[in-house]
Parts: structure tokens; sequence; C-alpha cells
């Protein structure tokens, strides 16, 4: 069975606990009487699945415990696996109904970019595998990386001496449901990036949830190897990411919107056909992706990935000092705020910990952002297109280039796309 049947069963585990959330909150609110309600979250990301508890630091101890047994004691019975199997049909048939394809689109883009290796596999779990779920596969994932040098526990506003004592409590030598036989059949590898064309032909002509009609448009997504976030260039392209901005024809403009970035004032404000022109940055540990995600009419398919693929030489091209500037702020400024939520720094304590074994403090991050140049976002733009692109398309593609005249643009001086003569229209 293919290892990417056993990276999607985390997603699941939300389900299983839906019993046990009303236990779990009976004790949490039994333990806590100062508190009405606790709560219980559990998130996966695409190399990365948290478990998480928010409740007054009083129940440091219930709440841990409560963590343990849900992560190391789940209830794999036939009905919640059952349940499970339905639910993830109703995720697939969900994906492909819904009118925003930015989630399909995001798992096209990877498969493309990395082609049947790492985070390059089915991040939702195809139809086909769903019935092979069972209690021993899972078991068998768990045992091989639920272990304790893959597990991080952090905590904010608890101090830390209290926690390790829980940690050692509830934690240490304890055996798991799935048995304490050691891990054999680790996944170890390294994400290697291929580049290429994944394609989904699809009707989105009545994708409307409702009686008015959305316009029916085709979605691509171009992306380049950028790199991992353990390098030194991580900074300058989440910088240079910024830069580009981007969003909806139809976003609401303001402070913090990025009105003033690349892809709105070249892209959004010139174009007016342009429903959407997005710049999204995805790291891992091992590599990394830069991507920008348009949508147009079928019609304008062609000049909306040549507007694409020069926006992408450009980024190559000479900064401007107050761009730049405007950037880097922007980035402090969302980095700030999204740290003034507790539940957001434990994550990000967590995952820091997890990946690089340290935590670099929101002013050390402030600091290394103001020091990105215009000479970095230039070397680090230069370096990321000399690598073979990646494309996601989605939707009427019978205006799409060719993946050769994709590469050939970004290849080129000016990001044009090869001319192509029809002796009949």
């Amino acid at each position: 069975m293919k290892l990417n049947i056993l990276v999607e069963s985390p997603t699941f585990w939300k389900n299983w606990h839906f019993r046990l959330l009303h236990d779990l909150t009976a004790r949490m609110t039994f333990c806590l009487p100062w508190k009405s309600m606790g709560v219980f979250v559990i998130a996966r990301h695409q190399d990365t699945t948290m478990y998480a508890v928010s409740a007054d630091s009083k129940g440091l101890d219930t709440v841990v415990g409560l963590l343990a047994d849900v992560v190391l004691q789940p209830r794999l019975t036939d009905e919640e696996i059952e349940m499970t199997r339905m639910a993830v049909q109703f995720e697939l048939e969900d994906l492909n109904m819904r009118p925003d394809p930015e989630p399909l689109l995001t798992e096209m883009i990877h498969e493309a970019a990395y082609r049947e290796n790492t985070v390059g596999l089915h991040r939702f779990c195809p139809a086909e595998n769903i019935a092979k779920i069972n209690r021993q596969v899972l078991h068998s994932y768990l045992r091989n990386y639920y272990t304790p040098g893959r597990m991080v526990l952090a905590g904010v506003g608890v101090e830390h001496e209290h926690l390790v004592d829980c940690a050692r409590k509830y934690l240490l030598r304890v055996q798991p449901a799935w048995g304490g036989v050691p891990a054999v059949d680790i996944d170890r590898s390294v994400a290697q990036y291929t580049g290429g064309m994944v394609k989904l032909e699809r009707d989105m002509s009545n994708v409307s949830l409702g009686p008015t009609p959305i316009p029916e448009l085709t979605h691509i997504m171009v992306g380049l190897e950028s790199c991992s976030f353990l390098e030194e260039d991580f900074i300058p392209f989440a910088v240079l990411n910024m830069m580009m901005g981007g969003g909806g024809s139809f976003s609401a403009g303001g402070p913090g919107k990025g009105m003033f970035s690349r892809l709105y004032l070249n892209v959004l404000n010139r174009h007016h056909w342009m429903y959407n022109a997005t710049s999204y940055h995805h790291s891992y540990e091992d590599t990394g992706l830069l991507c920008i995600h348009a949508s147009a009419d079928p019609r304008q398919v062609r000049e909306m990935v040549e507007i694409i693929t020069k926006e992408f030489i450009l980024m190559g091209g000479s900064v401007d000092v107050v761009e730049l500037e405007r950037a880097k702020t922007q980035l402090m400024s969302m980095l700030m705020m999204n740290l003034e939520s507790r539940p957001v720094i434990f994550e990000d304590v967590g995952r820091q910990v997890l990946a690089t074994h340290s935590r670099k403090l929101p002013h050390e991050l402030c600091a290394l952002i103001r020091n990105v140049r215009p000479e970095d976002i230039k070397r680090v733009a230069s370096k990321m297109l000399r690598g073979k692109p990646a494309v996601a398309a989605l939707g009427d593609l019978t205006d799409l280039p060719t993946y050769e005249h994709i590469q050939a643009a970004l290849s080129s001086k000016d990001g044009r796309l090869p001319r192509t003569y029809r002796l009949f229209r």
C-alpha cells in the first residue's frame, strides 16, 4: 500500500474524536470549574499534525493528561473507522464541488513540482484507497511516525518546570495503543523537485452554490522551486512573496491589504478581465515552492499565462527601494499581529522546535527581515528562474499553452510565450 494513504490517515482523527469531545468537555468542565469550557483542536498541515488544548493554566495537569490520552490512546473502533470513511468521501466530494479552487490547485501544483515523491504525494486520500483503511494500517502508521523523537510538547502561559513535570507524568514510558514494537518502516526521503504540468479539464460554469451564477473561469498556477525554511534565503523569499502580493479583483482595499503590491499594480489594475492574481510561498524542511495563482475567462488563458510569466521574469530585475521597504514593513506587521494570539504562539513554538530544535524570537525575525536588501531579492529570484517550472491548470484548457512554451517564456528575457501560427481558426 502506498505511503500517501498512510500520510492522509491523521486527517481522519478529527472525526474519530467527535464522539469523545463530549467526554473531554465534561472532564475539562469538571476539573476546571473556573472556566466554562476548554477548546480542543486537531489541525493538519502538509508536513505536520497538531493537537492543541486551550484552557485555564491552573488545569495544566488535566489538559496535558487529556492531550496525551487522545494522541497515544485513540479508540479505533470499527464504527469510528466507518464514520471516517464516510467523512473522507464527503470531503472529496466537497473538494470537487466547492467554487474555491485553491485547495485543489495547491494539491495539483505540489503534484506537478514533486512528481510521485514526498510533498508531491496526495494530501487528500484517493477515493480508491478509502476502503483499504483499517485498524492495522493506522496502527502501522502510528507506530512508525508517532515516536518521541518526532514529537514536541509546547505550552504558552505556563511555567516550564510544571510543563516538564506533566510531560514526565503522562508521556514518559507510556505504552501507546499500538504497542511498543520499534518503528521499522520510516520514510526519510528528501524532496526531489521535478517540475512538470498537471491538468484537470473541468466544467467550471456551474460551480455557484446559490441562484447567482459565478463567471466561468480557468485557473492557472505556475510555480518555481525556492528554498527550505532552514536556509538563509528563506527570509528574502518571504519578502519577495510579500512584494508580489496580489489577491482577488473584488477584494476590498485599505491599509494592510497589499494594494500596492506588484500583482495588484501590474496585473489586476491593468487587466480588468483578470479575476485573481495571488502569490503563495510554501516552505518545508528540505524544499520550497513560490507560485502565482491566476484566474480569467477561458478565452484569455494564453494571455493570462503570458502575464504571469512576465511577472516572474520581472522578479529578477531591479527592485525599487520603496516597494521593498513596504513589503518588509507589511511582513513584520503580519508577523507581529499573528503572534498576538496565544494559539498561534504555541503552534509557532512547536513547529519551529520540531524543525530546527530551537525557536527564533519575533525580534530576531524582524531583524532578519530588515536586513534584506534589493540585491538579495534579485539574487534569489535569478536563482529560482534557472529551475524548471511547475504548472497546475483547472477548467477549460482549450487555449492553454504547452509546458514547453511556458518553460521557454520563463527562460526568455521578457517572459513572452513563443508565437504560434494557425492556418485555420
